[in-house]
């Protein structure tokens, strides 16, 4: 696959994002004198948000992992992840961004996304390698998720040239999120 092909899909997963957002009431900007323009926040901030997430797996280059299936049974970093740490990671909206999209057992937390499945429960419906292969690609599973690959840089389109060939997460990241959620059971 070719460079320009590898950078292919970050817009098309944004694009569904932003549509589902409410838009009647943009921000209205001054622009000159007395005439005033909306401003198309939501996509430029959701571009911001995904470049920003890039930063923490941006030293660290993919590991080789076999998809099963739906799994991907084998751990990234070859040892389970931290639960506390992937706690942190899911309600840390500079990091994972989980709470964009999900809602899930964070009472500290007041705004919460309707997009996608409520992540309590996870590790009751899901195994370990399902969640695994859900966080590193979920288009695996399902081609049309407005999911985020997090572990992903193939494929991909309109990417930040310091994030081409990043993953958004690191693989211990990714094993700390799979612990955490393979504990909610409830």
């Amino acid at each position: 696959m070719g460079a320009s092909a590898a950078r292919s899909d970050v817009v098309c997963i944004l694009k569904p994002l932003a549509s589902l957002a409410p838009t009647p009431s943009l921000p209205r900007v001054r622009r000159g004198r007395g005439g005033t323009r909306s401003t198309p926040l939501i996509g430029t901030t959701i571009a911001v948000l995904i470049a920003a997430l890039a930063l923490p797996a941006l030293a660290q280059g993919l590991r080789p992992h076999v998809v099963e299936g739906d799994t991907i049974s084998a751990s990234l970093t070859g040892k389970p992840g931290d639960p506390e740490k992937g706690r942190a990671v899911v309600g840390n909206r500079q990091v994972g961004l989980c709470l964009l999209c999900h809602t899930g057992p964070f009472p500290e937390e007041r705004f919460q996304g309707s997009l996608a499945p409520d992540l309590s429960g996870a590790g009751s419906r899901w195994s370990e390698g399902q969640l695994r292969l859900r966080i590193v690609d979920a288009a695996r599973i399902n081609p049309a998720t407005i999911m985020l690959p997090y572990f992903r840089t193939e494929g991909l389109t309109r990417v930040a040239r310091p994030f081409v060939d990043k993953p958004i997460l690191s693989a211990e990241q990714i094993e700390d999120v799979v612990a955490y959620l393979t504990t909610l059971k409830d």
